[in-house]
């Protein structure tokens, strides 16, 4: 005897969620971009939302998913310490970083 089951499977949201900032500070749940990190934070990189060459180029020079980062400056361009590196990218540019804060016990890197 065939048995039929039924499956039900809820709307997938395809839009990219949007992040608010207020006074610098990332609003959104877990992520925001990293433009919008205070200076001295660590974060842990959670996606490259750019076009495939930029995001290939930035996981080459170590901006890779899951990599901690320290942002040490926010003047006009922003200075990251990437594997005890210090690399330096355009504001544009980490806006499509997207990052989580590190809970404070692991701010010490």
């Amino acid at each position: 005897m065939p048995v039929q089951l039924g499956l039900f499977c809820p709307p997938v949201n395809k839009r990219t969620p949007s992040y608010v900032v207020l006074e610098g500070k990332c609003a959104g749940p877990l992520v925001c971009p990293l433009s919008r990190v205070q200076a001295g934070v660590v974060v842990c990189i959670k996606e490259l939302a750019a076009s495939p060459e930029i995001r290939e180029r930035l996981r080459e020079m170590g901006f890779c998913e899951k990599q901690r980062i320290k942002l040490l400056s926010r003047h006009s361009n922003l200075i990251c310490q990437v594997c005890n590196a210090r690399l330096g990218i355009s504001k544009r540019l980490a806006d499509s970083i997207l990052v989580e804060p590190l809970p404070v016990q692991h701010q010490a890197a």
